[in-house]
């Protein structure tokens, strides 16, 4: 049984080969993942926070006929934003589907990272217009540097831009990418860096709408990542309104407040939902139509993008 941790995780899923994964396993046949569990906890006030807060565990299963099992667990402690521990932990299990055997555990934070930040880049290469240049990261977590290194391997970026509520971190993340010899800065008027930005990934926890659809552009695409839970959202109402929206699957999407509020109040209906990921890579979907389009890619994380880079990561792994 292999162990790769996330330094193992990281070198072995380079990004246009994890990229390539994830679009090859969704026309796998024999290739299976039920909708995910989603199970709420609370973490009492006693745990060293000054209140209860909810908390949630994911447990995300898929699998290949005659090839592998994988089996993601993830928590998600919003009560940990602030401290030294992360806000999502997670590990990975990769069993044998021929003979049960688990063949590695993986590093899951890294794993779910990764992949997220491919997910986005396989959907962008569609979605987002050719030309676009300017990137706006919404968000300062784990996930912030990994959407600018995804993107930046389908698209030539000249300008990426990182905020977040806390200043001090948007600008740590500016630096880490600069010094891997990226285009990054940091910024402090959100509103502004919307109306410039040719392409937005929102990456956060937040549960009231942060990027304004009436500030988009036309040819903008509008990345959704951060929320899964109908309570969070990154998006309001004019932003799905006025965009064509593509999500990674129905079934997870649609958990999240950017979709399930405004589905709920009648604002879009669930026709709104032009396409999944699975569609533009078999290219039944053609993706973006016309320069003048908005484009929206929902995505919540689906297990068999998971079950891309593990796979991916052993046989890496095996051939070093």
């Amino acid at each position: 049984m292999q162990f790769l941790d996330a330094e193992a995780v990281s070198a072995s899923t380079p990004w246009s080969a994890l990229i390539d994964s994830i679009a090859e396993i969704l026309m796998v046949e024999g290739a299976n993942a039920p909708p995910r569990h989603v199970h709420s906890f609370t973490v009492p006030a006693d745990a060293g926070h000054q209140n209860d807060s909810e908390a949630s565990l994911l447990l995300m299963p898929s699998w290949i006929e005659g090839a592998h099992i994988g089996v993601k667990a993830v928590t998600y402690v919003p009560s940990n934003a602030g401290t030294d521990i992360p806000t999502i932990n997670a590990a990975y299990l990769l069993f044998s589907a021929t003979t049960g055997q688990v063949e590695a555990v993986l590093d899951g934070d890294e794993l779910t990272a990764r992949r997220t930040a491919a997910v986005s880049a396989l959907a962008a290469s569609s979605l987002a217009r050719t030309d676009a240049d300017r990137l706006l990261v919404v968000g300062t977590g784990q996930l912030a540097p990994n959407i600018a290194r995804a993107y930046c391997s389908i698209r030539s970026l000249a300008d990426i831009v990182i905020w977040g509520r806390n200043t001090a971190s948007a600008a740590a993340v500016a630096r880490l990418l600069r010094d891997e010899g990226l285009p990054a800065r940091s910024a402090t008027d959100l509103d502004a860096e919307v109306t410039q930005a040719n392409v937005i990934a929102c990456v956060t926890g937040a549960t009231a709408p942060l990027v304004k659809g009436a500030l988009l552009q036309p040819g903008t695409h509008l990345d959704l990542i951060g929320s899964f839970r109908p309570d969070m959202r990154e998006s309001d109402d004019e932003a799905v309104t006025r965009s064509t929206i593509v999500v990674d699957t129905r079934s997870g999407a649609l958990l999240s407040g950017d979709l399930a509020q405004p589905l709920a109040a009648g604002v879009i209906t669930p026709s709104a939902i032009k396409a999944e990921l699975v569609d533009l890579v078999s290219g039944s979907h053609p993706g973006r139509i016309s320069e003048e389009e908005i484009t929206v890619f929902k995505s919540a994380g689906f297990a068999l993008a998971d079950l891309a880079a593990a796979r991916l990561a052993v046989g890496s792994q095996l051939l070093r």
